[in-house]
Parts: C-alpha cells; sequence; structure tokens
C-alpha cells in the first residue's frame, strides 16, 4: 500500500499506529496527524526505529481546506479516521477532494 495518513492520537489511534508499524511491508510511511502535534511525536518517539518511516503534523480535522493541504503535500494512499466521530464530514469531503 505505501503511505497512510492517521488522524488521530488517542487511545484507539495508538494502538492502530502500532499495528500499522507491525505490518511495514503494507504501511511502509506513516503520517500521525492531530490537534495536539505534541502527542503525535510522543507516539513518533515510542514507535520510530523500526522499517516504517513516521511523520507527524497538526491538523484541525475540523478544517476541510486545511485537511486538503495536508493529504495533497504527503499524498496518502489511505486515509485513516481516528479522530472524534463529529468530524467523520469534514475529512471524508477533504478525500473525495483530493
Amino acid at each position: 500500500m505505501g503511505k497512510a495518513m492517521i488522524i488521530g492520537s488517542g487511545g484507539v489511534a495508538s494502538v492502530a499506529i502500532q499495528k500499522c508499524c507491525q505490518n511495514s511491508a503494507v504501511f511502509e510511511e506513516i503520517l500521525i496527524a492531530s490537534r495536539t502535534k505534541e502527542k503525535c511525536d510522543a507516539l513518533k518517539a515510542k514507535l520510530d526505529g523500526g522499517k516504517t518511516k513516521i511523520h507527524t503534523a497538526q491538523v484541525n480535522a475540523d478544517n476541510t481546506d486545511e485537511l486538503i493541504a495536508l493529504i495533497q503535500r504527503f499524498q496518502p494512499d489511505v486515509v485513516l479516521n481516528l479522530a472524534l466521530p463529529y468530524q467523520d464530514l469534514s475529512i471524508m469531503d477533504a478525500c473525495l477532494a483530493t
């Protein structure tokens, strides 16, 4: 698959990111994006050193234009929405626009 953009940095996202890193043949690169970049950086520090290359970014998942810009910059093959459920529509709109 190549590149995955994971939106969210909470408990569920943390587990999903760990599982993605364990499958580096599928997930060669991961971008962890969340409102709080420090949480993304902490997850990266915990998981870095494996075969999966990890990037982090700050993003407001309520802002479709900001999401579109991040998707266009990273060019993921898949976007995993592990943020809050009320952000589903803005994330879907951003995916459809790119």
